[in-house]
């Protein structure tokens, strides 16, 4: 494990975006404890505003890529990044923050330099379907000794592609550490790893079986009608 914790410093603008997030309005700091941690949370929990200030200090670009990937899409500024800071044993340098909703954008910037394709299966990621484009990333891109920041990895993958993920985390997890911002309950459901709920105020470590992610899927494929009934008649 390389990133040990995080702390939130200098919130003197308490009142303004993203400080009114109550989980990052509450947040002190974190403590990583497993090569493998996920991030649950509603909407709006401020998950995703976490992954984006831990990539930007990293050095990865908060668009989505590495620190050798340089374009621009609106609003990937990390407001909160210069308030992070990280703290490493040892320190890497080697890494990709993913974001799902700017993965288009990502995939363009990869166009205007052929030469990086072969670190992306060699071709194209826009020539591949949605999902197809994600493991090609995950596949080929991701290797050891490195830190993976994914943002919602789940949202072009099918289940059965979402367990692909999970075992090329497993051939990884010994020698790569991965932070994952996830509303899936499949990429949840990996071994030991630990689950940091956004929506407990503070942040705090929540098992697989508490989440409301788990909670809900096990509840409408049990008792699907019923489930159904109450949604509709609301």
């Amino acid at each position: 494990m390389f990133l040990r914790s995080l702390e939130i410093m200098n919130k003197t603008d308490s009142n303004n975006y993203p400080f009114t997030i109550p989980a990052i309005k509450n947040l002190v700091s974190l403590q990583f404890e497993k090569n493998v941690t996920f991030f649950v949370g509603e909407n709006g929990s401020g998950k995703s505003t976490i992954l984006e200030a831990m990539a930007y200090q990293c050095g990865f670009n908060t668009a989505g890529g590495s620190k050798n990937n340089s374009y621009e899409v609106d609003a990937s500024h990390s407001v909160l990044g210069d308030h992070l800071r990280l703290s490493w044993m040892p320190k890497v340098t080697n890494g990709f923050f993913m974001r799902a909703e700017t993965f288009y954008h990502f995939a363009s910037h990869l166009d205007t330099m052929p030469e990086s394709l072969r670190h992306y299966g060699g071709r194209s990621l826009h020539e591949q379907s949605h999902g197809e484009a994600f493991l090609s990333l995950f596949s080929h891109r991701f290797g050891k000794q490195a830190i993976y920041i994914l943002d919602e990895p789940e949202a072009a993958l099918s289940p059965a592609r979402q367990l692909a993920l999970l075992r090329i985390i497993r051939e990884m997890e010994n020698d790569a550490q991965f932070i994952i911002a996830t509303h899936s309950p499949i990429l949840l459901g990996y071994p030991n790893a630990q689950i940091l709920n956004f929506d407990a105020q503070p942040v705090q470590n929540i098992r697989y079986e508490d989440t409301m992610h788990y909670i809900i899927t096990r509840r409408f494929l049990e008792n699907r009608d019923k489930v159904l009934s109450e949604v509709f008649d609301d």
